[in-house]
């Protein structure tokens, strides 16, 4: 038997038809991979991250983890929760984080799918294979679909770009830390074991 070897892009896009809980099932019974959703109903197909991405992502939602247990001021999230965003997309960030009252104002229903808000806080760590305009992209349709805070860190380029409602876009050249401001007030993440 012969076999045949394909390459895939890092991303795959799909344009395919699914109901909301079609689409959900499908995340539920493919968990070993990634699933996101356009607002104009392209299916993405991300792969794994690579283990130093994921210690990466699992260093910030533990840091994150901590301070949101100290204040009680909301609910966080690792890059396996979904979200449906105002717009129809259904997103996935790196790390995110609610408000507590935005939270509890969903139904259990909405809360055990894919919740239908935008988070408050939204993280996308850049990964070797990730094309920055797409996550550039992605972090612009947080911002315009309710975040109050996003970061983008690109550890290729040792900066972060910071985005925020009605700003123009901040960016940082290798920061040593980045702060919650006021939508997680006291945060601080050190990026010393991030970038």
């Amino acid at each position: 038997m012969n076999a045949t070897t394909t390459t895939l892009p890092s991303t795959l896009k799909l344009k395919i038809d699914l109901t909301d809980d079609q689409f959900f099932q499908m995340c539920q019974k493919n968990r070993d991979y990634r699933f996101e959703r356009t607002a104009s109903g392209e299916l993405l197909i991300m792969p794994p991250t690579g283990s130093d991405t994921g210690n990466r992502n699992f260093d910030m939602v533990v840091e994150l983890g901590i301070w949101n247990k100290q204040t009680k001021l909301g609910k966080g999230f690792d890059s396996s929760s979904g979200f449906t965003l105002p717009n129809g997309a259904e997103r996935s960030p790196d790390v995110s984080w609610v408000k507590i009252e935005r939270w509890n104002a969903l139904t259990p229903e909405q809360q055990e799918k894919f919740a239908p808000i935008c988070p408050d806080f939204v993280v996308e760590l850049r990964s070797r294979t990730d094309s920055l305009k797409e996550l550039q992209e992605k972090m612009q349709e947080y911002i315009e679909n309710g975040a109050q805070l996003g970061w983008l860190i690109d550890r290729k380029n040792k900066r972060v770009e910071i985005y925020r409602p009605g700003k123009d876009i901040e960016i940082l050249d290798n920061p040593a830390s980045l702060s919650g401001e006021n939508v997680l007030p006291g945060f601080v993440l050190h990026l010393q074991q991030i970038m």
